[in-house]
Formats: structure tokens, sequence, C-alpha cells
């Protein structure tokens, strides 16, 4: 994903945290607070999470960062692998009703697709 600047309009629209988002983010500090609060607005507008700063579109993060009160610069600091960013992943997921696709929900998907296709699947 390219690091296009977004206009003040996108950036309202799609980086502004939500009163129940306020509510995820306000027991976390620094660049957890910061990290948490891009990888929720990121997954809310795009789908995946991104795999890092390198992701987020120009202006992002300064806009979040005024938002939950952290230095854009914090965001340097926080860690993109490990336990920390994956429990952030699961919160988020939990948040949204979502959750990671199991095998046998890949099982399934590949049955429907199957039938829409006209193959016969065994199983």
């Amino acid at each position: 994903m390219a690091r296009t600047p977004l206009d003040l309009d996108d950036l309202v629209e799609h980086w502004t945290l939500l009163k129940d988002e306020q509510g995820l983010v306000s027991g976390k500090r620094g660049a957890t607070r910061l990290g948490f609060a891009v990888l929720l607005k990121f997954y809310t507008q795009y789908g995946p999470f991104p795999r890092g700063w390198f992701e987020l579109p120009g202006g992002a993060v300064e806009f979040v960062a005024r938002q939950v009160q952290v230095p854009a610069s914090e965001l340097d600091a926080y860690e993109w692998s490990g336990r920390t960013v994956e429990y952030h992943r699961a919160q988020i997921r939990g948040h949204l009703g979502f959750r990671e696709c199991r095998v046998t929900d890949a099982d399934k998907l590949t049955a429907w697709l199957a039938v829409l296709s006209g193959e016969v699947v065994d199983g």
C-alpha cells in the first residue's frame, strides 16, 4: 500500500476514533496506545492489519496521535510483531465481531466455491 497523503475529509471520515473505540484505547499508554489506535482504524478501513508503519497513509499517524494524545514519533517504539500486536489484533477483531479463519472455515469455503462452480467435492 502506498503512503499517499490523505486530505482532511479522508482523515476525519476514516481516522477519527469513535466513542466506543476511544474506550478500547483508553487503557493503553504511549507507543502501545498509538499503535493500537492506528491498527484499529487501518483494519476498519482496509480489512487486513498493516504489517508496519510503512503501510500507513500519509498524515494518518499524526491525526490519530493528536486524538490519543501521544506524540506521533512514539510509533517508532511500537512492536509490529510479537505477543503484544497479536493481542491487539485479537482485541480489535473481537470488538468488531470477527475471528481468525480456521481450517474448518477454509474447508467450508472450498466446498461452497466448488458447488458454485459445479464441481463435486467429497467430504
